[in-house]
């Protein structure tokens, strides 16, 4: 197993981190404010949604925010952070080959890592929203508590389910191209299929959410993380009391990374042709 996926990330770790950190670096240069616009759009995102929510359509989503008992705007801070993560990771990773397809024709370079350069570069802003938010909450009256520890084990999930999808589309992506465009809008529709926005719970009890399409919801693995998160956060709720979407989140990650690296070493000695 010298030359799977893993032990070539393992091998080339340095290589791996530098690349991210120039590659995070390089999405802003030539910006007079750089660094600073990958913290502010997420900002005004949260910001859009929560007036939207809370404010502007506060009558008429009620429904969908009835059981939450922390403000809104944190319920949507907590729920929007790792989903700002996995898009861009999700995004970015997909066309990793074809924007480092230069470094793909080299016969020496080990292509495996290139996938692994754009999650590592979107964890810098991820951390940064990680402290900001427990911040955040801790101002508003929910300071940290030993669940919050737990926040590790969620990225960690987080991040193995991002790199089963990264390494499966960026390698269908270099034989069609317009996976690309598919997964922009995948991202789109899953945004609002996932909870963040609203409660799955307050929906289930006043009989607007069917109990099959509850449990198809529920096995959404971004579910899992976001849950996770607020969980970890305010909620106060350790993981393996969730009982059985712990499994199905670990089934469907699992698979997705095995059939992810096994289609990327399929499809590999074929990327400099295409490309």
């Amino acid at each position: 197993m010298k030359d799977s996926i893993p032990s070539q990330v393992i091998k080339n770790r340095r290589l791996c981190f530098s690349l991210g950190k120039n590659d995070f670096k390089n999405k802003f240069a030539g910006s007079y404010l750089g660094i600073f616009w990958a913290f502010v759009q997420p900002i005004i995102t949260i910001l859009v949604y929560w007036f939207v929510f809370a404010k502007a359509l506060n009558g008429g989503t009620q429904a969908t925010k009835a059981g939450i008992t922390v403000p809104y705007v944190l319920y949507l801070t907590a729920g929007m952070v790792p989903w700002f993560y996995f898009s861009e990771a999700v995004t970015t990773g997909t066309n990793a080959l074809i924007e480092y397809q230069y470094l793909v024709k080299k016969v020496v370079f080990n292509v495996e890592i290139l996938p692994v350069v754009k999650m590592i570069s979107a964890v810098f802003v991820h951390l940064f929203f990680i402290v900001f938010t427990i911040i955040f909450c801790w101002i508003m009256g929910y300071p940290p508590s030993v669940t919050t520890v737990q926040l590790l084990y969620y990225s960690f999930c987080m991040v193995m389910l991002v790199a089963g999808l990264v390494y499966f589309n960026s390698a269908i992506v270099v034989f069609f191209r317009d996976m690309s465009q598919i997964i922009g809008i995948m991202m789109q529709i899953l945004v609002w299929m996932t909870p963040i926005m609203w409660n799955i719970d307050s929906m289930k009890m006043i009989g607007k959410l069917p109990r099959w399409l509850e449990i198809i919801l529920k096995l959404n693995p971004m579910y899992y993380v976001i849950s996770g998160y607020r969980d970890s956060i305010f909620d106060h709720v350790w993981f393996f009391e969730r009982g059985w979407i712990n499994f199905s989140f670990w089934v469907i990650t699992l698979f997705c990374m095995w059939f992810g690296g096994y289609v990327f070493r399929k499809l590999k000695p074929h990327f400099a042709d295409m490309l």
